[in-house]
């Protein structure tokens, strides 16, 4: 059995005696912002005199960038801005949780505030009405970075019984993901559904249909959340696009992608149009599509495992190794959206909607 946390073995119900004291009329509010690797999350908690309506009520606050790998030790405060704002599942109502962009000591974007330029494309293009959908893999290990529930020194039995599984011998985790999704729904988060995935130990949920930007912040939310819950159960959620070798599926973040014009009537065309303008761009949305310029996904798209070659651009009707696929319903329907199923589990969802937004609306074609 994989390891579990030391603190995840602490009493539990002690804890829910202090969490159920009376706080009065003050307000807990977390502020979760993306660090400078620009995968990793970070929080920190401070107490308001009131509950706050909307997110136009927290106030900015700053941390220590030099700790996050986001600034140096001479100059390294940096801003918090709050841009959206969820229920807190984990010390509840009246409490906050506040997804933040972060700032420079200048008020200038950080290197890694990759929100500010997706919010500048999606304003650009808000009159196609872009609606997005992303559905987040993930694997669940032990501290030990073995997977959850494989045998020590070992593997547990091929692919073909694991996803959407019932049965202790074939869903592993099944407490974490319950837990998690009841915590999104909580929060406010967006989440759309979730289920076992094809390697034993991996998962998969999903947030949307979402607007614009929308989709990205309750992503990274719903991610913070993912690792709260993991946190308490002393396990780890791993987003790593390949995190077992061998003949195991990855994990993917794929994204599904419409307008007004494909949703409407005749929309097919459209949805083919895009496809070709995603297709002359393949590589420069391969090196948007995880955080090192398509190294993580060149361990993931290998067009076997159910995923597209890396090296080659496909599209195909209800193809899943295909690097877009149309689903069967929308060819009925001959309208609806499209699946880009390259973005890796660890991808920046602001990078992802924003490089299809510039490549499908903006009809940008450099690469």
């Amino acid at each position: 059995m994989s390891s579990l946390s030391p603190s995840s073995q602490l009493n539990k119900a002690l804890l829910q005696r202090y969490l159920a004291l009376p706080q009065g009329n003050l307000c807990q509010v977390t502020y979760v912002w993306i660090d400078g690797t620009g995968e990793g999350l970070r929080c920190k908690t401070r107490t308001l005199e009131s509950e706050p309506a909307g997110v136009e009520d927290i106030p900015e606050w700053n941390f220590d960038g030099s700790s996050t790998y986001q600034s140096k030790g001479s100059n390294s405060d940096m801003y918090l801005i709050p841009v959206c704002m969820f229920r807190d599942p984990f010390t509840r109502d009246p409490n906050k949780l506040v997804l933040c962009e972060v700032l420079k000591y200048d008020r200038e974007p950080a290197e890694h505030n990759t929100r500010f330029s997706c919010n500048k494309v999606m304003e650009e293009t808000k009159e196609f009405r872009p609606w997005f959908g992303m559905e987040q893999e993930y694997a669940l290990l032990g501290i030990d970075g073995h997977p959850y529930s494989w045998p020590q020194g070992g593997f547990p039995r091929p692919q073909g019984p694991y996803y959407c599984s019932v049965g202790a011998d074939r869903a592993y985790g099944r407490d974490v993901v319950e837990s998690h999704y009841k915590a999104c729904m909580y929060a406010g988060v967006k989440i759309y559904g979730t289920n076992a995935e094809v390697m034993p130990s991996q998962w998969e949920f999903q947030v949307g249909t979402c607007e614009g930007i929308e989709v990205a912040d309750h992503l990274w939310m719903a991610r913070f959340l993912l690792h709260r819950v993991c946190e308490d159960f002393g396990v780890v959620a791993t987003l790593d696009p390949k995190p077992m070798t061998g003949d195991w599926n990855g994990t993917g973040c794929h994204t599904n992608f419409s307008t007004k014009a494909t949703r409407e009537e005749g929309g097919l065309k459209h949805i083919e149009e895009a496809i070709e303008r995603l297709e002359k761009r393949h590589a420069h949305h391969i090196r948007r599509y995880d955080p090192h310029g398509g190294k993580d996904n060149k361990r993931r798209l290998t067009g076997r495992h159910e995923t597209s070659s890396i090296e080659r651009f496909s599209a195909g009707r209800a193809d899943r190794g295909a690097s877009v696929r149309v689903p069967l319903q929308v060819h009925q329907d001959g309208r609806g959206y499209l699946e880009d199923r390259r973005p890796a589990s660890n991808c920046d969802p602001y990078v992802v909607v924003e490089a299809i937004a510039r490549t499908c609306l903006l009809g940008e074609d450099s690469d």
